[in-house]
């Protein structure tokens, strides 16, 4: 009966060993993952996108680099792929999912699949200026459609822009909806921007940003939409005869985005480095699209080729009204809590 006793206590104590041998061990696993907490982790950290350098979103992304390795202490190395050149915009998603990517700034277009709320941008004149988008992607209703991706495996962070569509064509000066019937317009994708101008009487015709110029010159459509930037660095002017500013009937508006297991895996000193570095960012890519947009709206006046013609208060509360059943259509699919939202954002 001793012996047994003894070899009870004896088999209780290696059992206890065991436990807290286990707990140690997992203990170090997860400090081996997370790193100290006070501790910045070294780490790679891979920022993909699709447009040219000279563009607010690479500045915006170099920004957000040099801020995070600057204050890492080394310890972060921050690389920025620029024009497509690690994945192209039909295969960043699927690689920022697999984590072969960490931050990708897709077109909020791009995102519609996923969570329809994601056409904001393109409802007609849903915000009057930048300060009433930015607004509502900071807030509440932005921030919950961003963060609405976790299930896929992304985590949504902040919105980054490009700024207010403005419309050219070669046919006639648009003042009002009657001057878009029988237009053919170019669109970059997406059903509500093609229900806008199908709304008008006009015809939607769906063409890659390459092919734009090319269309133009030959005639395949009338007329596009886009930023002032992208009309004045493409030149478009030297294909259209008139735009129409003050336009801003849609909106081109990017989502920085993260893979949900690379930020999860940060302790809290190295994410507040990056958190950090993503509102500098944040803060350049605004500051720099409105900018860019207010240059090369200049240089489009100032080369003179094509006739300008800006929209009166009274000319755009006419298109509104004309567009009102762009909403009716989607209202349902988008939410009407978010648009609501959207509309008293920054009022």
């Amino acid at each position: 009966m001793h012996k047994f006793k003894k070899g009870f206590l004896t088999f209780l104590l290696l059992m206890v060993a065991i436990i807290i041998s286990a707990c140690g061990n997992s203990e170090t696993a997860s400090s081996s993952e997370n790193g100290n907490s006070n501790e910045i982790q070294e780490m790679t950290i891979k920022i993909s996108h699709v447009v040219a350098e000279n563009t607010p979103k690479h500045q915006a992304s170099l920004a957000m680099a040099e801020y995070i390795e600057e204050n890492s202490n080394g310890k972060i190395t921050v690389q920025v792929y620029p024009n497509g050149q690690l994945f192209d915009d039909k295969t960043e998603v699927k690689n920022l999912r697999a984590n072969n990517v960490q931050f990708i700034i897709p077109d909020m277009s791009k995102m519609v699949g996923m969570n329809p709320a994601f056409n904001i941008p393109a409802l007609p004149f849903i915000f009057d200026s930048n300060e009433e988008a930015y607004a509502f992607w900071d807030g509440e209703t932005g921030q919950k459609i961003l963060q609405s991706l976790e299930s896929e495996g992304i985590i949504g962070l902040r919105m980054w822009p490009n700024g207010p569509k403005h419309i050219t064509n070669t046919v006639r000066p648009i003042t009002g909806p009657e001057d878009l019937e029988g237009l053919k317009i170019r669109v970059q994708g997406g059903q509500v921007l093609a229900e806008i101008f199908k709304t008008v009487g006009a015809g939607p015709l769906q063409l890659p940003f390459g092919q734009l110029y090319t269309a133009l010159e030959q005639g395949t459509v009338d007329g596009q939409v886009n930023t002032y930037s992208n009309i004045s660095t493409k030149k478009l002017g030297d294909v259209q005869k008139y735009i129409t500013t003050n336009w801003g009937a849609a909106r081109v508006d990017y989502a920085l985005l993260t893979n949900k297991k690379f930020w999860n895996s940060m302790n809290e000193a190295t994410k507040e480095v990056v958190k950090a570095g993503i509102d500098h960012g944040t803060k350049q890519a605004r500051t720099l699209a409105e900018e860019l947009n207010s240059e090369a709206l200049k240089t489009i006046k100032e080369r003179g080729k094509m006739e300008i013609h800006e929209l009166t208060t009274e000319e755009r509360e006419t298109l509104k009204e004309a567009l009102q059943p762009v909403y009716d259509k989607f209202a349902d699919e988008i939410g009407k809590d978010v648009i609501k939202a959207a509309k008293n954002a920054g009022k």
